[in-house]
């Protein structure tokens, strides 16, 4: 039984879709004004991750992931560079789309773009108005956050509690226009040299928060089975989802809200705006970015994780040791009888580790457990195809299921590459060397591969490479 921890209730729930056997998900993606940092990979890594177990367990998933491509920072960019808004964050988009697909993240079902849903949104905050849960403010529209009445039910804040510009995005000059101080902008007033769109207000562009609620509900109807994203959305950028979803909808707008924790570096939350963030950009050209995918997708998603040197070689290693154990076995099947006499014995063995798989995950997609599982797997692979005789029914079962567990996490192995010429040439006259008990020379051709990133392993079987 899946069960999902729900920020809205501050509790696991049985997770229960609204149509069985399919989900839908809508997960807040980034500003694109900037390259993305570790702490933004975090949550496009760890809902992916989620995202992935739920088709591995036979959900079909719609999954929707927006794009804010008209801001503050978005325009502030767009000058500096001397660039438009659009150029910006086309550009940016871009690099997105590198930086994750370098980390083994999943195409969305959509990507919505704010511009690209301009006539949606218009027409969405003209409902709220008409219902009476917005009004029109000298070009800008605020909501009425106090009519609604379950205001601060994701976050546990009572309105009366709350703060005078808690959302950091109030000014004298904007409250002199609210009717009161906690309502929340759904449209802004075109300033000078700025990029806006026509509306019944005049020209100006979107509040924040109005755009998900408008993409969310477009692409996804009414009511979505998952709302995802960091912890810092939980307040305000979720609660004022909820407030304008359900206050035009009449409905529930998420059954299930996730939040991820944060990744901190120095023992603090990495962010630009504290300028202590590692971009995903230069990562990925410095180390693997399948240890990157690793050390944010093996940490259950609701813990924070601390971005070092120390955490980083850890997750290299512990990759290492993954691979190796797919490498061992692919390695034996040149060698493995087409059967043996324990083959039920061990296909039985493998079929537990999937069922201890499951269960962990099924505990609100807990990935540190669920890895914990994939290293057991991987020390009995290592035992077995460490004998002298192996199966090779046995072999291909383990590959299949390994790699089934590992794709979850978004790990994926490649097939054994073929020795080139030069590399063969150099093990063969290893082998004679060390046959001949000439070490110096066998070490030589060692140290020689080895600079060449080829690691090698001698084992009972012969001697096998691996790249370090």
């Amino acid at each position: 039984m899946l069960k999902i921890y729900n920020t809205l209730t501050r509790k696991k729930e049985e997770f229960v879709p609204i149509e069985e056997g399919k989900v839908s998900m809508y997960v807040c993606g980034p500003t694109v004004y900037n390259y993305i940092h570790i702490g933004n990979a975090r949550s496009t890594v760890a809902f992916d991750t989620v995202r992935r177990y739920l088709e591995y367990r036979g959900y079909d998933v719609a999954y929707v992931s927006n794009f804010t491509d008209v801001d503050d920072k978005i325009i502030r960019t767009a000058k500096e560079m001397n660039l438009t808004a659009p150029e910006i964050a086309d550009k940016f988009i871009a690099a997105y789309h590198e930086d994750t697909h370098a980390l083994g993240v999943e195409e969305a079902t959509h990507y919505p773009r704010v511009m690209e849903n301009m006539s949606e949104i218009i027409d969405f905050i003209a409902v709220l108005i008409k219902k009476g849960y917005a009004y029109e403010a000298e070009g800008d529209v605020y909501y009425r956050t106090r009519k609604f009445k379950e205001y601060g039910k994701l976050s546990d804040i009572s309105i009366d509690d709350l703060e005078v510009g808690a959302s950091n995005r109030l000014n004298d000059q904007e409250n002199n226009k609210k009717e009161d101080p906690l309502d929340f902008a759904l449209w802004k007033s075109a300033k000078a040299d700025e990029i806006s769109w026509e509306s019944p207000w005049g020209a100006g562009r979107p509040g924040w928060h109005i755009e998900c609620s408008v993409m969310a509900t477009k692409y996804l109807g009414d009511t979505i089975d998952i709302h995802a994203g960091g912890q810092d959305l939980a307040f305000p950028h979720h609660e004022n989802e909820i407030a304008q979803s359900e206050a035009k909808t009449g409905h529930p707008f998420a059954h299930y809200w996730m939040h991820n924790g944060f990744v901190t570096m120095d023992n603090e939350k990495m962010s630009k705006s504290l300028g202590n963030f590692v971009l995903v950009h230069d990562m990925i050209k410095q180390i693997d970015p399948q240890i990157l995918r690793f050390f944010m997708a093996t940490t259950q998603y609701r813990r924070p994780i601390s971005y070092n040197d120390t955490t980083i070689e850890e997750a290299k290693a512990n990759l290492t040791k993954v691979r190796m154990a797919y490498d061992n076995v692919n390695y034996r099947l040149k060698d493995a009888a087409a059967t043996s006499e324990d083959d039920e014995k061990m296909l039985k063995q493998i079929k537990s580790f999937k069922a201890d798989f499951i269960k962990e995950m099924d505990d609100d997609f807990n990935s540190a457990n669920g890895i914990t599982v994939v290293y057991e797997m991987a020390k009995a692979m290592n035992i077995y195809s460490e004998r002298a005789f192996v199966s090779k029914a046995v072999l291909e079962a383990m590959l299949d299921q390994y790699q089934e567990l590992i794709q979850v996490f978004g790990i994926t192995f490649g097939e054994t590459e073929l020795l080139d010429e030069t590399i063969e040439q150099l093990i063969e006259e290893r082998n004679t060397a060390r046959a001949m008990k000439n070490f110096q020379r066998s070490d030589e051709i060692r140290d020689q591969l080895k600079e060449e990133g080829i690691i090698l392993d001698d084992t009972p079987q012969g001697t096998r490479w691996r790249r370090g």
